[in-house]
């Protein structure tokens, strides 16, 4: 297949967020620095059927599609900023190769969409780790 057809096989369009996701999460508002004023890391690690594996202020995870995951934290994470890696939970075994992007989750402000891929670009589950920095 082409890289255009390729591309254009790739939606880049979230699937529409679950309205109960935000609801009882607890919003921390941003400084005029773009900074909370209780900043810190948060993290997740998730296994590639969506489950969390350990994290810090990691509310739930799902696996939403193919490749495609909704992780939410405990606070508004509107600012900040996403880093991820494909990657085994544990500290042993080789990690399947890919690549990962990561961006706010479209209606979940507390919220972050994973899109995990194999090595040819096409969407595949895949662990991950994902730190929030807010």
């Amino acid at each position: 297949m082409s890289e255009s057809a390729a591309s254009k096989s790739k939606s880049t369009a979230q699937p529409p967020a679950i309205a109960t996701e935000s609801v009882g999460t607890e919003s921390v508002p941003a400084t005029s620095a773009g900074l909370a004023p209780t900043a810190q890391v948060l993290f997740a690690v998730v296994n590639s059927n969506g489950s969390i594996v350990r994290g810090f202020g990691v509310s739930s995870a799902a696996r939403l599609a193919t490749g495609m995951y909704q992780v939410v934290f405990n606070h508004d994470l509107t600012g900040s900023a996403f880093v991820g890696t494909i990657g085994l939970p544990g500290s042993d075994g080789t990690s399947p190769s890919g690549e990962i992007a990561v961006v706010g989750r479209t209606g979940v402000a507390n919220g972050v969409f994973v899109q995990t891929f194999n090595s040819a670009g096409a969407y595949a589950d895949r662990g991950f780790h994902l730190g929030v920095l807010s």
